[in-house]
């Protein structure tokens, strides 16, 4: 009698595996791009100074990490967001949304504390930094110095979603958690095939 290989669970374990292999070639690449992101966040902090951006067009790179300068005309709403000192101890960073002359506000984050509902006597003006990322308004102006009663905020250091290093760590898992499978399917076929009369 000839021994046969389940067909219908073979297939069903090739598609698994060939899915497993693509998450660790998407995260290969994932480490690609945000190598590339940081090799350019660099390089932006080495480029000289821009007026902070009044408009930002769709579909053009954010300048982030770049040095600038921007005029708050008038605060028009405080808020707060986690951050760190220069201690890396986690608090606040106050951060001042302003009015501009050309329309859309600017950000500005304008020190650390622990309190989250410290009162800043901050009015505006001009002010210079480094533009960092910002959840509500895409970028903000992480100020060089700092304002009264404030503490120095954390050196901004450019930073993606996920490291690349992370990506190949994701990517080796992946491709391991295919091999274990195909291993022990691979097993369990010859210990039914050997079954077999």
């Amino acid at each position: 009698m000839i021994k046969r290989v389940p067909i219908i669970p073979t297939v069903i374990v090739l598609v698994a595996a060939a899915l497993i292999v693509w998450l660790g070639i998407w995260n290969l690449q994932r480490a690609k791009l945000h190598e590339a992101q940081l090799s350019s966040f660099q390089a932006a902090a080495r480029m000289p100074p821009i007026i902070f951006p009044d408009v930002l067009k769709p579909d053009t790179q954010l300048p982030l990490y770049r040095f600038a300068t921007g005029n708050c005309l008038r605060v028009v709403n405080w808020r707060t967001s986690a951050g760190e000192d220069r201690n890396e101890e986690p608090g606040f960073v106050i951060i001042a949304d302003c009015a501009t002359s050309h329309g859309p506000a600017m950000s500005v984050e304008l020190g650390w504390t622990k309190n989250p509902n410290a009162k800043v006597n901050w009015s505006g003006g001009l002010v210079s930094g480094v533009i960092v990322p910002d959840r509500v308004s895409q970028i903000r102006l992480a100020a060089a110095t700092t304002a009264a009663g404030l503490e120095p905020i954390a050196t901004p250091t450019p930073t993606v979603p996920v490291t690349p290093g992370r990506n190949r760590g994701y990517a080796a898992t992946w491709f391991a958690l295919a091999a274990i499978a195909l291993i022990m399917y691979a097993l369990a076929v010859r210990k039914r095939l050997k079954a077999q009369p």
